[in-house]
């Protein structure tokens, strides 16, 4: 796979591009367009060909199913944000942290719209009544620390969250465009970019809690039931290529295996996600 033509490629949809892979400040002074740019249909195109290769021979599988799934993960985080933003914890935190948490609300609740759209388009019925347990909720006593804070379970609920819906992404293959309200849906793009706005909120919230903004395996919150799945976030091999081999990528160029395992966020599976050890066990009254 060549990465330089898939940067000059999204530099042709998004001009931002190389100041933002340059610089990861400006990746997190980007999230109040992140909305806007991920609506560009160009990058959720060129990210599911990718998918399509990495997936190949993948069975579709019911998207009234797979959408509901990703509902229910939105509904938990918008419910989440929202007591977070009525809690008297809130105004602990300084200026801009709280504006990203109020900018985070807004994407949560635009997504929790389009897939309650999409799954009634496609003829099914959204789920409802998923809240964020509020014993649970309860007993976080600051905004800022361990994954006893607020932004702890913030980084916890976000990173299931991407990987969630990578580990649904298959699913979604050769599954045809749907017409909802006039516009035209094709489910794996939709369902990839809401991945990637979630993608932001993972990095940004890390970023605010001054740690890396991707999984390194060396993260506070790293040994958390969260991050074990069947594959593990050690995993250094992607669609059958071992990152750390010799050649694997750029012909001279070798990676350690910490790189390499923090290239990428590993799958998790519908069971493991909704396990009580991770979000299943924060859905309640």
């Amino acid at each position: 796979m060549n990465f330089f033509n898939i940067i000059s490629q999204l530099a042709e949809v998004d001009s931002d591009v190389m100041g933002r892979l340059d610089s990861r400040r400006a990746v997190f002074s980007s999230l109040t367009t992140v909305g806007k740019r991920a609506g560009q249909a160009a990058v959720p195109a060129l990210l599911a060909s990718f998918f399509s290769k990495a997936y190949a021979g993948t069975t579709a599988g019911d998207p009234k199913e797979v959408f509901n799934y990703a509902l229910t993960l939105e509904l938990l985080e918008a419910d989440f944000y929202k007591k977070v933003v009525a809690s008297p914890l809130f105004l602990t935190a300084t200026p801009a942290d709280q504006a990203a948490v109020r900018q985070i609300l807004k994407h949560e609740n635009s997504h929790v719209a389009l897939l309650q759209a999409v799954v009634s388009g496609i003829g099914g019925t959204p789920v409802t009544n998923i809240t964020f347990k509020q014993a649970t909720f309860n007993s976080l006593a600051t905004f800022y620390g361990g994954g006893g804070s607020i932004l702890g379970v913030a980084q916890l609920l976000e990173d299931t969250g991407v990987r969630a819906y990578k580990g649904r992404a298959g699913d979604l293959l050769g599954i045809g465009d749907v017409t909802i309200g006039g516009k035209v849906y094709n489910p794996l793009e939709t369902a990839l970019q809401i991945h990637s706005v979630e993608a932001r909120h993972a990095s940004h919230i890390r970023y605010m809690r001054q740690q890396s903004p991707w999984i390194t395996g060396n993260g506070d919150l790293d040994g958390q039931p969260h991050y074990t799945g069947a594959i593990p976030e050690s995993n250094v091999t992607q669609s059958g290529v071992n990152l750390i081999a010799a050649n694997a990528i750029t012909p001279g160029t070798t990676y350690t295996q910490a790189e390499a395992a923090a290239s990428f966020d590993e799958p998790l599976t519908v069971a493991e996600v909704t396990d009580a050890s991770r979000a299943g066990g924060l859905i309640g009254a």
